[in-house]
């Protein structure tokens, strides 16, 4: 039986994405605040300053956006998924995406 990596083992991989991911550089608390516009610029901002992502500025706001919705799931207060998913309304505006 091949052993796993020593990172596959860890419990809180997605904490360590979120603490060490050098992709974007967000504003402190951006996933906390209750203006879903704010929210989206800040992510497109953070999107279109960084020069260490992989992939085009629209992906990396939406993907980090995504992920801290899910990595939080259960655990979301209903009333900051409703402001986080109307995030991702605003950031496909301010991107032109359908």
């Amino acid at each position: 039986m091949a052993l796993k990596p020593e990172h596959s083992n860890t419990k809180n991989w997605s904490a360590k994405v979120t603490r060490d991911s050098h992709a974007l550089e967000l504003e402190a608390g951006v996933f906390t605040w209750d203006d879903p516009v704010k929210i989206a610029r800040s992510l497109k901002h953070s999107a279109d300053a960084s020069h260490h992502r992989k992939s085009e500025p629209f992906r990396s706001a939406m993907s980090m956006l995504v992920f801290y919705i899910n990595r939080a799931g259960k655990n979301l207060d209903q009333n900051q998924k409703a402001i986080l998913e109307q995030a991702k309304r605003e950031l496909r505006k301010l991107y032109g995406k359908p």
